[in-house]
């Protein structure tokens, strides 16, 4: 009995001690790992550029559209995705949008990246665009990404390449979808 009771408490004295060890702490850097897929509105945390601090990348919403502002699409239409870049670090991180960044994978399997035509690079919805990749730290930035895509390639997976070259991706349904589908249709008008 006195063997079982000493076993027991070594086990959970080793298990309190692994749990420790593998606690989640937000400023620490990601390690490269096989990541599962997510959906609109879940978070991942991921790599500034060149692997420089961390961030949370949050999408919540995707809208299609056949035009947006004064451009209209070279293929079919739109893809717009509304995301939050959160820094909860103590230094200003740098999110991979233009050395990695975002692409968009259809069911087919064609991938094609963020802004991949000059129309689709211009839009920038008011409201939506708080500025560059940089965000200062313990804050957030709202912004979007657009893709120029076949309306059969509507609905697929949103994939973010991060600093270590790890990647997040989120299935991505084939409507308009999210928190703010509404405010981010105006913002594209």
């Amino acid at each position: 009995m006195r063997h079982t009771a000493r076993a027991t408490t070594l086990i959970a004295v080793c298990c309190l001690g692994l749990t420790a060890c593998t606690a989640s702490d937000d400023r620490s850097t990601p390690e490269p790992s096989q990541r599962a897929q997510l959906r609109l509105r879940q978070s991942a945390g991921t790599a500034g550029a060149g692997g420089k601090g961390t961030m949370r990348i949050t999408p919540d919403t995707v809208v299609y559209v056949r035009r947006a502002g004064n451009g209209t699409p070279e293929h079919d239409l739109y893809a717009v995705v509304a995301f939050t870049s959160e820094n909860r670090s103590e230094f200003p991180v740098t999110a991979t949008t233009r050395k990695g960044g975002f692409r968009w994978k259809a069911s087919n399997g064609h991938t094609v990246g963020a802004g991949n035509s000059i129309s689709a690079a211009r839009i920038a919805p008011t409201g939506f665009s708080d500025g560059g990749p940089t965000v200062s730290a313990g804050t957030f930035r709202r912004n979007t990404v657009a893709f120029d895509i076949t309306t059969a390639e509507k609905g697929g997976t949103l994939i973010y390449l991060d600093g270590n070259g790890d990647s997040c991706r989120w299935t991505i349904p084939p409507t308009n979808s999210g928190s703010t589908v509404s405010a981010l249709r105006i913002a594209l008008t």
